[in-house]
């Protein structure tokens, strides 16, 4: 049985964001939630805590170790106990990271098309973005990002998504290596959002595993991996020679983690494993899929699936719209994110969730080429 078989009808029935942020007849396709049901060993899990009346405060490092294991048994890197904090969820960990590391006023490197809450941080917190694109084969451009560095900004901090969140660039080791050499040099942090990796189908390489991670800073989750989303729990992983960051990281930061989100995060790193590795054989399927059904429907689209992510990043722009996303919206209603929002220059884009049947996603690119064709 597939794992991605829930109905329409039955998906409907979800009060969280995904179905509920826009009206009945739009088939949603956009922000990062799966089809699919709880696994077993998380719902167990999650339901004896509630059986038993577990639900106070969060104690204890089970989370964290958890962590620990999955990091040995996926990418046989070793993490010291001393190396994890336990967080609220990915992006406040960045954020509470990045409050550490610099002060309002300084300079802060990002790589656009970059997942929207990065520029957040950056910007709400009165850092200065600095952009530095990438290739146009989606790859870091490490030449603009040395300059960047070496410029008169002199950044503070470089945030790294990894794999890249929208495009699904799975970065390679020499790639990082060479971006770490880049960060010591020139004495900036960085600091790595690496809550995709275990979906990553392809080799993914830790950032702080390799030479010169030790004075790099990771943050995670299980939440993207087990659509855990709305149990919120992260982790701040410090290089070995990151221990004095760590000790100033702010500590509500460290008290925000959930009992319950310890709890099933835990189960999914222990017990689900295999599952992801189950389910990325369904997306790799869905992503040859949408591939065959805009090369046949809307040909005007430019899809090239990769390996890091189940999201396909779209290039529309041979299809003669002002705003392709508003467009599907309107006129086809179906629901992509604007590529916009992951930089104003990508306007031309749009990012699709492909975690879902393949049903759906053959309705949604029906859909595409009807408001195409009037």
């Amino acid at each position: 049985m597939a794992i991605f078989d829930l109905t329409e009808a039955e998906l409907r029935e979800r009060s969280s964001m995904k179905w509920q942020t826009y009206p009945s007849d739009v088939l949603p396709l956009w922000v990062a939630e799966m089809d699919l049901a709880v696994h077993p060993a998380i719902k167990a899990a999650l339901l004896t805590a509630v059986e038993n009346g577990d639900t106070g405060y969060p104690v204890g490092r089970r989370y964290a170790n958890a962590f620990r294991s999955l990091a040995s048994r996926r990418w046989g890197w070793e993490v010291a106990d001393e190396q994890v904090r336990q967080s609220g969820d990915v992006m406040n960990s960045m954020l509470g990271t990045l409050q550490t590391v610099s002060e309002p006023g300084d300079a802060v490197v990002v790589n656009p098309p970059i997942y929207p809450p990065f520029r957040t941080i950056v910007e709400r917190y009165q850092r200065q973005l600095v952009e530095v694109e990438l290739t146009a084969d989606g790859r870091l451009d490490l030449e603009g990002i040395a300059a960047a560095l070496a410029g008169p900004a002199k950044p503070k901090a470089y945030l790294l998504c990894s794999p890249h969140n929208p495009n699904g660039t799975v970065h390679t080791s020499d790639e990082l290596s060479a971006l770490l050499r880049l960060c010591a040099e020139h004495g900036t942090t960085l600091i790595a959002d690496e809550i995709h990796a275990p979906i990553a189908d392809a080799e993914f390489t830790p950032v702080l595993s390799l030479p010169g991670g030790e004075r790099a800073i990771m943050v995670t989750s299980a939440g993207k991996a087990w659509n855990l989303a709305c149990f919120k729990g992260g982790l701040v992983v410090g290089g070995v020679q990151t221990g004095e960051i760590l000790s100033r990281l702010p500590a509500m930061l460290l008290q925000s983690m959930g009992h319950i989100a310890a709890i099933t995060h835990a189960a999914a790193m222990n017990s689900a494993l295999d599952w992801v590795d189950e389910y990325l054989l369904e997306v790799r399927a869905n992503k040859a899929l949408l591939a065959d059904l805009l090369r046949r429907q809307v040909p005007g689209a430019r899809y090239t699936p990769a390996l890091g992510t189940y999201f396909a990043w779209v290039d529309c722009s041979g299809l003669g719209l002002a705003n392709p996303a508003g467009h599907f919206l309107d006129k086809g209603r179906v629901a992509f994110n604007d590529g916009a929002t992951f930089g104003r220059q990508y306007g031309q884009w749009v990012r699709i969730n492909l975690a879902t049947s393949p049903q759906i996603i053959t309705e949604a690119v029906a859909r595409m080429a009807a408001s195409l064709s009037g």
